[in-house]
């Protein structure tokens, strides 16, 4: 059971960088204070996760063989990873954290790594922030073009807005735990250490513990260093984000919710005008993208040989 540690360590980590993707522009918008966006957050990503995360784990254990070393070299790479860039304040990807350290820990198994899953989560991690992007653009432009449409005049009213933000914020949560938990636990239930059900409530509760914990840092990013939000605008994109997760939970493939929610906020600031954009925030942000997988993969490679040299 020694081997839960890492995969606590990740859960932490993902709910210490993630939760600025699920409450990020509300807390930044000034529509929502941050304990009360973290209380609800942390409540919903236990939902959705018991009842609807199991679906990736099938995808993640596809990718290769996991024992009980494994999976827990492949955690701890993943979890030192994101929360290496947490530190730096980056809403990066747990999802390529994981898929980078189970590729590098599958590398060192007989049985190698299956392509075949690969392909799958790579086109997705491709389409994600341009779902992202899309789902916020159109509504957001509706309403500048036609503010005397019924999304309009919903936009005007701020006491409604500041409701449906509410609303999607704990959408969003129920959203990312039901996609996300792979991350934190899909190798335990690939290595027959947890059973699905045990996994996404031991994953879920590391989440939410990452989330009350040591979220303020990336909410700062996401919230208002990208592109600054108005409550309309962190309405409509934590309801893009969180649509975007729900729909690769149905169909079982864990995405970046850093990612989805990237997307939308550049959405916004299409609409705005490229100028609103900060671009120095944006080239911090791909970095971490294209950083998070490479850095995990490597870390997973190093502690599964050091497990190796030790056992």
């Amino acid at each position: 059971m020694w081997t839960l540690i890492a995969g606590a360590f990740m859960g932490w980590g993902l709910g210490s960088n993630d939760a600025a993707n699920l409450f990020g522009p509300a807390v930044g918008s000034r529509a929502l204070r941050f304990w009360t966006a973290a209380s609800l957050a942390s409540l919903f990503v236990v939902i959705g996760a018991v009842l609807m995360g199991s679906r990736g784990f099938a995808t993640y254990g596809a990718i290769g063989t996991q024992t009980l070393i494994s999976s827990f070299t492949v955690m701890l790479a993943a979890g030192i990873t994101v929360t290496m860039m947490t530190l730096f304040g980056l809403p990066v990807s747990s999802t390529q954290a994981t898929v980078g350290a189970i590729i590098g820990g599958s590398l060192l198994n007989a049985s190698g790594v299956n392509l075949q899953p690969l392909v799958k989560i790579f086109v997705s991690w491709i389409l994600t922030p341009i779902g992202g992007m899309i789902a916020t653009y159109i509504p957001y432009k509706i309403v500048t073009l036609y503010p005397h449409t019924l999304m309009g005049r919903f936009a005007s009213h701020d006491r409604f807005v500041r409701l449906g933000l509410v609303l999607v914020t704990c959408y969003g949560a129920y959203s990312l735990g039901a996609n996300n938990v792979a991350n934190v636990t899909g190798v335990y239930v690939k290595s027959g250490l947890l059973s699905p059900p045990s996994a996404a409530l031991f994953g879920s509760l590391a989440i939410a513990l990452g989330i009350m914990t040591f979220s303020k840092r990336v909410i700062r990013t996401v919230g208002s260093g990208l592109v600054p939000l108005d409550p309309f605008a962190a309405f409509v994109v934590v309801l893009g984000e969180a649509i975007t997760l729900n729909i690769y939970a149905l169909i079982g493939v864990p995405v970046s919710a850093s990612q989805a929610v990237v997307g939308a906020v550049v959405g916004i600031g299409l609409v705005k005008g490229v100028k609103t954009i900060n671009s120095r925030v944006l080239v911090r942000v791909l970095f971490g993208w294209l950083g998070t997988p490479t850095i995990a993969f490597a870390l997973s490679v190093a502690f599964g040989l050091l497990a190796r040299a030790i056992m």
